[in-house]
């Protein structure tokens, strides 16, 4: 997918590598669209943006599928078709799985796993009808590996996982060119994982993390975890140590299951 002249839809593109994505879409002479729901956030990054070239912005809360479908709708008679959406909005609560609230469990499902859904459905008619469309959805290395203290973030981001890469062989099946990426990121260093310890797999650098997702949307990517060898060092654990064997593997000998241990999230 070559994003010159494309429009390209970021949700939660006013911070992290949202914004980071924004900028890169801009460099390569792409429309884009930021969807957040930060008013300010997104009229900052307009700000410091807009000499690249043209950028907008929706104030929208991604966990309400009402505001989603309308906003759709004002995208769609105020600037056109949508080529490209990258659902990048998210959120972490990182305690144990008792200590959450229902309103955590729900808001975390809603925005991680619901929204990119909704986002999509609301958008596919038109790439179905145009034959044309790319959908990028960055889920996470968590929706790959059981994490203590992330537990229904890991649900979320399974349940991710799961949808796109379904979605993608139901494209696939209908032969439609409509293609779909989806993106496996360990932590990536932007304050939303905030405390979180890891000595033996490398936290992410934001800008790379972005760059590598902007080129695989450009590569036409399947499924990508960065670093690389995550996808398939989890998989063939998995499938060939047991489960004990795996935990001691993944908890002790990485310390993977430590690492949100001392985690403190972004300040508010």
């Amino acid at each position: 997918m070559q994003l010159t002249n494309k429009t390209v839809l970021i949700t939660g593109g006013a911070s992290g590598i949202g914004k980071i994505m924004v900028r890169l879409c801009l460099e390569r002479k792409a429309k884009v669209i930021i969807w957040d729901i930060n008013q300010t956030g997104i009229d900052n990054t307009i700000a410091e943006f807009k000499n690249l070239g043209e950028i907008s912005g929706f104030a929208v809360d991604v966990s309400n599928p009402i505001q989603i479908e309308e906003t759709a709708q004002k995208v769609k008679q105020e600037i056109g078709f949508v080529d490209v959406i990258i659902n990048n909005a998210g959120i972490i609560v990182g305690k144990y799985f008792h200590e959450h609230s229902s309103n955590e469990i729900d808001k975390t499902m809603a925005i991680n796993a619901n929204a990119p859904m909704y986002i999509t459905k609301a958008f596919l008619s038109d790439m179905l009808q145009k034959n044309t469309g790319y959908i990028c959805n960055i889920a996470s290395s968590g929706g790959l590996i059981s994490n203590p203290k992330m537990a229904v973030y890991v649900a979320s981001k399974w349940s991710l996982i799961g949808w796109s890469d379904s979605l993608r062989v139901e494209m696939k099946q209908l032969k439609k060119n409509i293609k779909v990426t989806t993106i496996m990121p360990y932590y990536i260093n932007t304050g939303m994982f905030d405390g979180v310890k890891s000595s033996k797999i490398k936290i992410l650098e934001p800008e790379a993390a972005s760059l590598t997702i902007i080129k695989a949307i450009e590569k036409n990517k399947k499924m990508v975890t960065i670093p690389g060898y995550l996808y398939r060092f989890v998989k063939i654990g998995q499938a060939t140590m047991s489960i004990n064997f795996f935990d001691w593997f993944a908890g002790s000998a990485l310390g993977i299951y430590k690492t949100m241990d001392a985690f403190t999230g972004r300040k508010k």
